[in-house]
C-alpha cells in the first residue's frame, strides 16, 4: 500500500470504493496510520499494527470516523496508540481503564458521594418518597415552591404513614444536615473525588466556619462531615478506605463544645424586642411571637394560617413539623393573638411569615439577626453607650423563655410542656391531659412578666410611699 502525505482536500476528494471493496490510502507522515473509504463512501482512519493482544500478525483498528476526529486529532490518536503498543500495552485496555477512571471520578466526586449520604443515610427512604411526591405536585402547580409542596404533601392524610415512617429513618436534624453538607462542604469540593479530600482541607473548612464567629455550628458541621465521611468507607462504594477527618481534634480547632447556657439579662430582652420592632415585617414579628411563645425558631417560621384557630385562640401545630411527632398546642396570649392579627395576608400560599407572598416560609435568619443586633448597637450608642450586645443566637431566646417561666408560680411540668419538651417518665404513656388551660395561663403570666420587663413603669410617688412605709415598719433606718 502505497503511502501518501494525507490532506483534507485530499481526504475530502476521495470517491466510493467499487462495490464489495475497501480502499486503504496510508499515511506518510504517522507508521501505520490510514484512511479508510468504503463502497459506501464512508470514511474512516485506522491504525495498522501489531498489537500486544495479537502480536504475530498486523490488525487493523478503527480509530474514528473522519468528521467526528480530525486529521490531526486521528495523527495525535495514532502516535498515542503507538506509544502504548511500545511499552506492551494494549491500546483498547488502556481506554477502557480511562474510561472506567472517568465514570468513577463522577460517582465518587464530593457531591455525588454527599447527595447519595443526604438521601440514604440523613432522610431515608420514606423522606425521599416525600420529596419525590412534593416534585410531582409542583410539575401539575408550577406555581408551588419545593417548600409549599412538600409541607403539602405531609398535610396530606394519604401521607400520614410515610411522614410517620420519616421520623423514624435517617436523622432527626435533616434539613440541618442537608443545608450545612451543601453549604460548607460540597459548595468546596464538589467536583472533587472524595479520595482526593486531604486532612488539611477538612481542617481549612472547619476553621472558616469558626472564623466566622460560629464556633458551636462548626462543632455541627464537623459531626456531620464526619459522618459522612465514615459513611461512605462502609459502604465500600466509592473507594475510600480512610477519612481525612480520622484525627481532626474539634477541641484543638474549635475548642471545648458546651451546652449554651446563655440567657439573656431583661435589659438585652427588651433592647432585643424593642429592636423587632425597627426590623418590621416578616422578621420582626417573627421574633417577638418567639419571645411570646418559646417555641422553636423554625416552628415559627414555618407557622401556616391553617394552624390557627383565631376563636379558640389555639395555635395548633401538627406533628409532621414537631420534633416528638406528636402535635403540639399553644394557647395564644392576648399579646401573641394581636400579633397574629396584625400579620398580612396572602393569598397565593399558606405561610405566615413570608417573603414570596406566602408560598414559601421565611429563611435567611443569619441576616436578619445581624441587622436585629446593629439596630440594638445603634440605639445604645444614640443613648451614649459604645458597648455591644455579648454574643447571643436565636435560640438563646427560647432558654430565656424558659429560665423566666420557671418564676411563675406554675408547676414545672406545665412549663416544660409549654415549649414542647418531652413529658418525663409515665407520664408521657399514662397522663394524656391537654393541659391546655395551665398552659394558657402561664403563657399569660409570662406574657404579663414580659410587659413588665419591655415597658418598665416608673415608680410613681404612691410606690416610693409605700415602699418607705413598708421599711418603716420592718424597724429599718433609711425610713427617714
Amino acid at each position: 500500500m502505497a503511502k501518501k502525505n494525507l490532506t483534507d482536500r485530499f481526504i475530502q476528494s476521495r470517491k466510493a470504493a467499487p462495490k464489495g471493496k475497501r480502499q486503504d490510502y496510508a499515511d506518510a507522515i504517522v507508521p501505520g496510520l490510514a484512511l479508510r473509504v468504503t463502497d459506501s463512501g464512508h470514511k474512516s482512519f485506522v491504525l495498522v499494527a501489531r498489537y500486544p493482544s495479537n502480536p504475530t500478525n498486523p490488525t487493523r483498528r478503527a480509530l474514528g470516523d473522519y468528521g467526528a476526529i480530525s486529521l490531526d486529532q486521528a495523527r495525535e490518536r495514532a502516535r498515542g496508540w503507538l506509544e502504548l503498543i511500545g511499552r506492551g500495552v494494549d491500546p483498547k485496555v488502556q481506554e477502557a481503564r480511562e474510561r472506567a477512571l472517568q465514570a468513577r471520578r463522577q460517582t465518587n466526586s464530593f457531591a455525588a458521594v454527599a447527595a447519595a449520604f443526604l438521601e440514604r443515610h440523613v432522610k431515608g427512604p420514606a423522606y425521599v418518597e416525600l420529596e419525590r411526591l412534593a416534585s410531582e405536585r409542583r410539575r401539575i402547580d408550577p406555581t408551588l415552591t419545593d417548600d409549599a409542596a412538600f409541607a403539602l404533601v405531609c398535610a396530606d392524610p394519604k401521607s400520614r404513614a410515610l411522614v410517620a415512617k420519616s421520623k423514624q429513618e435517617g436523622i432527626v436534624k435533616k434539613d440541618e444536615a442537608e443545608r450545612t453538607v451543601n453549604n460548607e462542604f460540597v459548595s468546596r469540593w464538589g467536583a472533587r473525588p472524595v479520595t482526593e479530600i486531604m486532612p488539611e482541607e477538612v481542617a481549612a473548612a472547619i476553621r472558616a466556619i469558626v472564623k466566622r464567629g460560629a464556633p458551636y455550628q462548626a462543632h455541627n458541621a464537623f459531626g456531620y462531615l464526619r459522618r459522612l465521611f465514615n459513611w461512605a468507607i462502609g459502604t465500600n462504594e466509592f473507594g475510600l478506605t480512610s477519612s481525612p477527618a480520622e484525627r481532626f481534634r474539634p477541641s484543638d480547632s474549635i475548642g471545648k463544645r458546651e451546652a449554651r447556657a446563655r440567657v439573656l439579662t431583661d435589659s438585652e430582652l427588651r433592647e432585643v424586642w424593642q429592636a423587632a420592632n425597627g426590623l418590621g415585617y416578616p422578621y420582626g414579628p417573627l421574633f417577638r411571637l418567639l419571645i411570646l411563645t418559646g417555641q422553636r425558631e423554625r416552628e415559627v417560621a414555618d407557622l401556616q394560617w391553617s394552624e390557627i384557630d383565631l376563636n379558640k385562640r389555639l395555635w395548633t401545630i401538627p406533628k409532621e413539623r414537631m420534633k416528638g411527632d406528636r402535635a403540639h398546642e399553644v394557647p395564644l396570649s392576648p399579646d401573641a393573638l394581636a400579633l397574629l392579627e396584625s400579620l398580612p395576608r396572602f393569598n397565593s400560599g399558606p405561610f405566615a411569615f413570608t417573603t414570596t407572598g406566602g408560598e414559601k416560609p421565611v429563611n435567611g435568619f443569619s441576616k436578619a439577626k445581624a441587622r436585629l443586633d446593629k439596630a440594638i448597637v445603634d440605639a445604645r450608642r444614640k443613648d451614649g453607650v459604645t458597648d455591644t450586645i455579648s454574643a447571643w443566637v436565636i435560640h438563646d431566646l427560647r432558654r430565656t423563655v424558659r429560665t423566666h417561666l420557671s418564676a411563675l408560680p406554675i408547676e414545672d411540668i406545665v412549663r416544660e410542656l409549654v415549649i414542647a419538651h418531652a413529658r418525663p417518665g409515665l407520664h408521657k404513656v399514662y397522663d394524656q391531659h391537654t393541659y391546655e388551660a395551665e398552659k394558657r395561663r402561664c403563657l399569660e403570666l409570662w406574657s404579663a412578666r414580659l410587659d413588665g420587663i419591655v415597658s418598665p413603669k416608673p415608680a410613681d410617688i404612691a410606690d416610693i410611699a409605700a415602699a418607705r412605709s413598708k421599711r418603716a415598719r420592718a424597724g429599718g433606718d433609711d425610713a427617714r
